[in-house]
C-alpha cells in the first residue's frame, strides 16, 4: 500500500507527531509521571461478581491484601471499583458508595504516596470517593453522567475520558459498526477531554481511554491496539485497560483464566505505541513487560549490566 492510500484509509495518521513531542507530565494527586515512564494501575474490585476474579477482593481484608501485593509489585495507581462493568444484579449508588468510599480512605491512609482511582460513572459516587481521598475519576462509560467531569473540575481530581461506542452503562453491544473505529474513538475522547478542560479540569490530569471491548467487537479492539499511536498523537496521555478482556480471549480462543500471555502481548504493543497507564490484574508481569519495552525504546536503563564486562 502506498503512502497516499494509507493516509486515505487512516486520515488521522497525517496528524501524528513523535511521542516525545506530544506527551507531557501527568499529574495525579501529589504524584508526577513524566513521559517515558509507564504506570501500572492495579485493579481492585469491591464486587462479588467481577468477570475475572469472581469476587476474590469483595471482602475488605482480601481487598486490602490485594492492594498490599499490588503496591509491592510496582503498582502506582490503585483503581477501586464497586460495580461490575457488564450486565448483572442492580447496584444502587448508595450500595456503590458503601462498597468503595470507606475502602478508598483506607487505601489512601495506608499508602498516601499511591494514586487512588475510583472507577465509577456516577457523579454522586465520585463526590464521596474524592472526599475520601481518590485522586482520579475513572469514567469507563464515556460521560454517561455529564456531571462527573464537573466533580473533577470542582475537586481538582484527574479524569479518564473514554469511548464506549454509544452504550449506556452495564449494557453489551449488538452488531457494533463504525466507518473507522479509531477515528470514532479519537473524536469522542477528544470531545470529552475538551469539555472537561472548559469546565476547569486540569489538562495535566486528563487521560483518554479507547476502552477496549466497550461498544466494540474483537476486530475493533484489535484495530484500536494496532493504531493506538493515533490516540497518542492527540497529545493526551493514553490509558489502556487490556487485562484478560474478551478481545484477547476471542483472538486466542481462551477462557478468562488463560489470557495472561495474550494480554501481555497487547500490553507490549500498546507500550511501544506510547500508552502511559496500564490497568491490570497481574501487576508484576505487566510491570516486567513495561520495563522491557521501556528499555528497548531507550527510556529505561537495564536493571543490571554485567554481560561482556568481566
Amino acid at each position: 500500500m502506498g503512502a497516499q492510500d494509507s493516509e486515505a484509509r487512516h486520515p488521522a495518521r497525517t496528524r501524528e507527531r513523535p511521542v516525545d513531542e506530544v506527551s507531557g507530565t501527568l499529574r495525579l494527586g501529589g504524584r508526577e509521571f513524566p513521559a517515558g515512564s509507564p504506570v501500572v494501575m492495579a485493579i481492585v474490585n469491591r464486587t462479588p461478581d467481577s468477570f475475572y476474579d469472581k469476587g476474590a477482593t469483595f471482602a475488605p481484608d482480601k481487598a486490602l491484601s490485594a492492594v498490599d501485593r499490588a503496591v509491592a509489585e510496582g503498582a502506582e495507581i490503585i483503581d477501586v471499583g464497586g460495580v461490575k462493568a457488564g450486565p448483572g444484579d442492580e447496584v444502587t449508588a448508595a450500595q456503590e458508595i458503601e462498597r468503595t468510599v470507606g475502602f478508598v480512605a483506607r487505601v489512601k491512609e495506608a499508602y498516601p504516596q499511591v494514586v487512588v482511582s475510583i472507577d465509577t460513572w456516577r457523579a454522586e459516587v465520585a463526590v464521596e470517593a474524592v472526599a475520601a481521598g481518590a485522586d482520579l475519576i475513572n469514567d469507563t462509560w464515556s460521560g454517561a453522567d455529564p456531571a462527573l467531569a464537573e466533580v473533577a473540575a470542582r475537586t481538582g481530581a484527574g479524569l479518564v475520558c473514554s469511548h464506549a461506542g454509544g452504550l449506556t452503562p452495564r449494557t453489551r453491544l449488538h452488531r457494533a459498526a463504525f466507518d473507522d473505529v479509531v477515528a470514532d474513538v479519537v473524536a469522542r475522547v477528544t470531545e470529552l477531554a475538551e469539555r472537561a478542560e472548559r469546565l476547569g479540569v486540569r489538562p495535566d490530569g486528563i487521560l483518554i481511554d479507547p476502552a477496549h471491548d466497550f461498544g466494540k467487537n474483537t476486530r475493533h479492539s484489535l484495530e484500536v491496539t494496532r493504531r493506538l499511536d493515533e490516540l497518542v498523537a492527540t497529545g493526551r496521555p493514553v490509558l489502556v485497560a487490556l487485562s484478560n478482556k474478551d478481545f484477547v480471549g476471542e483472538t486466542l480462543d481462551l477462557p478468562v483464566d488463560r489470557r495472561l500471555p495474550g494480554t501481555l502481548g497487547a500490553t507490549a504493543i500498546s507500550a511501544w505505541h506510547g500508552a502511559r497507564v496500564f490497568r491490570a490484574h497481574q501487576v508484576a508481569e505487566t510491570k516486567q513487560v513495561l520495563d522491557m519495552v521501556a528499555a528497548i525504546r531507550g527510556d529505561r536503563q537495564p536493571a543490571v549490566s554485567r554481560r561482556g564486562l568481566a
